[in-house]
């Protein structure tokens, strides 16, 4: 039974492999006329994995290996795959064929109507594939199940074991403390010279950096490559294969930098994951949370860092002497850490990045517990951004319609990046106190920060659920106290508070 379940997950793995070759090259490189084909072909292989997932020879093995007498039997590698698939098999059985295919056929529909809503700055274009996604959320959340809010299940894909409950202790913390900071930041009066940043960055000299600096990191090159795409990615397709993807600006370098930072973050974290798990559903990250804390670690709290730019600003210079030859360490530090409200989650700083989270997070719960309404989502989230951070959009486009992710059905999916964030201030927390983390980063030893990584946390792959493994990481349970810390630290004196 063993090799049969191997045999089946392998087989499951193999699909994902190519379907993560195929999503690759279609975002970096298809020609435009093969878009249509080759997603017949990519939705004709997601298909085959989800049958294979529940199919009646994986419900018959996961119902030999959990009767009470085997699963003592089974080592703790196999139980957590026998969980994984579990999941997998329960949350995809309950839905009905016929009514997950009519959400899918919708959701595709409504991406594209919502590009055009979004051109149009026209929130009623949208609302009424909206109000349709939310209702089929409503009844997969009943059919799926819960123990106290309905939104606890649309959680579980994205972050296994996380609740409403557990969010709102979090977020609740992280709201009031966040919101106090930015009006004191705004209140400073000290605004760093966004002018610092900006020149003309032709983009082969920025591909030459990057790969500079991915090899300083740790990135293996013979492991991975990088490439140009319209939104950065990393992909994990195989041990001996993950990939990233970056975007460049030739007036902007910072886009192009501490995008590609950022998902190295993502992919030293796949390229880590043992090769004895590929095969299995653990060789993955343990969480999207536990994902986005590594490319937020990296990408913000290294690379954002005094002692990264005390090392790297002079290699800007090698590239770029004009305008980093006139700019000094201090002056270019403080312009990569400015604050300052806006509109737009993805312009969004570090310090302001998770009351973003926090107002789609409150009016997904709020969507799902029915507070509100779909029709009443223009008006909720103008009044909590006027909230929190006080900024009003001015249009529909800047406003409630930015994301694409509720056209997709990806409702749970945002409170996964703040929780990067929090789990990523828990982890520098605790390296700090076996590695001297600042003087690694100054001296170029990242050899420190990716062992006590993968010591931690990549090496067990998906083995554990996210909060189990921050816990184990850290010594202590998934709380806010250290990014709080680390924000009011670091901003507390850039701008002098």
């Amino acid at each position: 039974m063993r090799a049969r379940f191997g045999a089946l997950t392998a087989k499951i793995r193999s699909y994902q492999e190519a379907l993560g070759v195929l999503h690759w090259d279609l975002r970096t490189g298809a020609p435009p006329r093969a878009v249509s084909t080759r997603s017949e072909t990519i939705g004709m292989l997601s298909a085959e994995c989800l049958r294979l997932s529940v199919s009646e020879e994986m419900g018959e093995l996961l119902a030999f290996f959990e009767q009470p007498d085997v699963w003592p039997l089974l080592h703790e590698v196999e139980r957590a795959s026998i969980r994984e698939c579990r999941r997998e098999y329960d949350r995809n059985r309950r839905i009905p064929p016929e009514t997950y295919r009519a959400f899918v056929a919708l959701t595709a529909e409504a991406e594209s109507v919502w590009e055009e809503a979004k051109k149009a700055s026209d929130f009623k274009v949208f609302l009424p594939y909206l109000r349709k996604i939310v209702n089929y959320l409503r009844e997969f959340a009943e059919i799926w199940g819960y123990r106290e809010h309905p939104y606890d299940a649309l959680l579980q894909p994205y972050e296994p074991g996380m609740t409403v409950a557990r969010l709102d202790r979090i977020f609740g913390a992280l709201r009031p403390k966040l919101a106090e900071l930015v009006r004191a930041v705004a209140a400073s009066g000290k605004n760093p010279d966004p002018s610092a940043l900006k020149g003309h960055f032709p983009v082969e000299r920025q591909k030459e950096l990057n790969r500079r600096l991915l090899c300083d990191l740790g990135y293996d090159f013979e492991a991975g490559r990088l490439d140009e795409s319209a939104h950065p990615f990393a992909i994990g397709l195989g041990p001996g294969d993950v990939r990233i993807t970056t975007r460049y600006s030739e007036d902007d370098l910072t886009v192009g930098l501490f995008g590609t930072i950022h998902e190295c973050g993502h992919a030293l974290y796949e390229q880590y994951l043992p090769a004895g798990l590929y095969g299995t559903p653990l060789w993955d990250g343990a969480s999207m949370g536990v994902h986005e804390s590594q490319s937020r670690l990296w990408e913000n709290m290294i690379g954002r860092s005094r002692a990264f730019w005390d090392r790297y600003l002079p290699v800007l210079r090698e590239y770029f002497p004009e305008p980093f030859g006139r700019i000094s360490t201090e002056t270019f530090y403080r312009a990569v850490n400015a604050a300052r409200p806006s509109l737009i989650r993805t312009e969004a700083d570090e310090l302001t990045y998770n009351l973003h989270i926090i107002v789609r997070y409150e009016i997904e719960k709020s969507l799902f517990d029915g507070r509100i309404s779909a029709d009443d989502l223009p008006t909720v989230w103008n009044d909590l951004y006027a909230d929190l951070l006080g900024v009003r959009p001015g249009n529909d486009a800047e406003g409630v319609l930015q994301d694409v992710h509720w056209a997709g059905g990806s409702f749970g999916y945002f409170p996964s990046y703040a929780l990067g964030n929090v789990y990523a201030a828990q982890l520098l927390e605790a390296m700090r106190k076996t590695v001297d983390v600042d003087g690694c980063v100054a001296d170029g030893r990242f050899e420190a920060i990716r062992g006590w990584l993968h010591e931690r946390v990549w090496r067990y792959g998906k083995q554990f659920d996210p909060e189990d493994l921050i816990e184990k990481a850290t010594g202590s349970p998934a709380n806010p106290d250290a990014l709080l810390a680390y924000l009011q630290n670091k901003y507390g004196e850039l701008y002098g508070l």
